[in-house]
């Protein structure tokens, strides 16, 4: 029994130090690892303002949800990580934030283009609409850098009735008033594609296809505020932040081992299987760290170890009734139970409020907390309980004094 459990302690040891060393570089890693926010990454915020059509007609609520869906999808589209994309709906205003934009200036083209594609006849008449297309795609050709357009059903028999009619003559392919091309019609263009050729580069074409993929804008967009947040004041967050959590996760060890002692050092041990579980919790749903998630995750390990003191606290009254170390061991757990479910209900609620009501940084705050509770109660209740047994198996009769009592077993 006694080998079975050493055998046990073992690899559970060595298991979380494989983890450790596996999980640091990984985790830390700028492309594989957590994203992180603009406050810590550094980026662009910007703030869009909805200006009134020149017919005077005012901008509405469907209006402001409609740019606010397309801007988002614009984004997304650019590949930049996790943005956040939220309407005002009182001010007329969208607000962006994009971290690690390199180039500030074509975002703020990209995201504030009205973007309404028409192809017109040669009488300058409108005849066909972006909203009829399907898909656009960059790509290179013999032709140089083009975009590729397909239309939907409904445009891919407009396009063909078009081509058909005005073949022998040019066809005008405008974005928001000005003229992208101005090709002439060969012969009918049965297929529902097109293509439009003359941009400088392939990043160009690319970003003009995020536009048109995107659809146009209901509303033209000015830029009330931008605002770039520069990479080295992210470093210098973050930095700051580190050294916060790790002077704070090293008074927590000092504390658990001077008042628990060998429980207190396998609370210091579940603290770093609590980290591991949160941070790659955070990994797997693709979330970024902003500087309010690393508050949450600070608060949630101050949570963690509360979970262990109520545990361990309850463990010690059970030494000082007399009863044997094994006893006191399950006892505590189990009378401490309600205890622990009770406290992280209640906080799971409040998370779980914040994080549906919330937006952008209060979200992380309250995913981070969220995923830390789940963390605690599996580290406290199951696992250190487990390690518990384990080393109690080993001396049943060790002395209590190791178990912060002042007693003979």
């Amino acid at each position: 029994m006694k080998t079975g459990n050493v055998i046990k302690l073992l690899a559970v040891i060595i298991a979380v130090a494989v983890a450790v060393v596996f999980s640091v570089p990984y985790l830390s890693d700028p492309v594989k690892g957590i994203p992180l926010g603009l406050d810590l990454r550094g980026g662009v915020h910007l703030v869009l303002q909805a200006e009134a059509g020149k017919d005077g007609a005012a901008v509405t609520k469907e209006d402001m949800e409609k740019a606010r869906a397309i801007i988002e999808r614009r984004v997304n589209e650019m590949g930049v990580s996790e943005p956040i994309v939220q309407a005002d709906l009182d001010k007329k205003r969208i607000i962006v934030d994009l971290a690690g934009v390199q180039d500030p200036d074509k975002a703020v083209d990209i995201l504030k283009t009205t973007a309404k594609l028409t192809f017109r006849d040669p009488q300058g008449n409108v005849v066909l609409e972006g909203s009829e297309l399907k898909d656009a795609r960059a790509a290179s050709s013999q032709q140089g850098y083009i975009v590729s357009l397909t239309f939907s059903s409904d445009g891919a028999k407009k396009f063909a009735d078009i081509t058909t009619k005005y073949v022998g003559q040019q066809i005008g392919i405008y974005l928001d008033n000005n003229l992208l091309q101005n090709p002439r019609v060969n012969e009918p263009i049965l297929n529902g594609e097109a293509q439009i050729t003359g941009y400088s580069s392939l990043e160009d074409a690319a970003n003009y296809a995020v536009l048109l993929r995107s659809g146009s804008l209901p509303v033209s967009m000015s830029i009330a505020e931008k605002r770039q947040v520069g990479a080295s004041l992210g470093v210098d967050s973050l930095n700051k932040s580190i050294s916060a959590a790790m002077y704070g996760v090293g008074f927590i060890f000092l504390f658990m081992l001077m008042l628990y002692r060998l429980p207190g050092l396998v609370a210091n041990f579940s603290l770093i299987v609590y980290i591991l579980l949160v941070l790659w919790a955070l990994r797997s749903v693709d979330a970024v760290l902003t500087l309010p998630g690393i508050a949450g995750m600070i608060l949630s390990v101050g949570m963690a170890v509360d979970f262990n003191i109520i545990v361990y606290e309850r463990i010690k009254e059970e030494l000082r009734l007399g009863k044997s170390l094994r006893a006191a061991v399950e006892a505590g757990f189990s009378r401490a139970l309600i205890t622990v479910i009770d406290s992280n209900l209640t906080t799971a609620i409040g998370a779980a409020v914040l994080f549906y009501f919330g937006t952008g940084p209060i979200k992380g705050f309250a995913l981070t907390l969220i995923f830390g509770i789940l963390a605690s109660f599996f580290t406290a209740i199951t696992f250190t309980r487990w390690v518990l047994r384990w080393i109690v198996g080993l001396n049943h009769r060790m002395n209590t004094f190791w178990f912060g009592v002042r007693r003979d077993a």
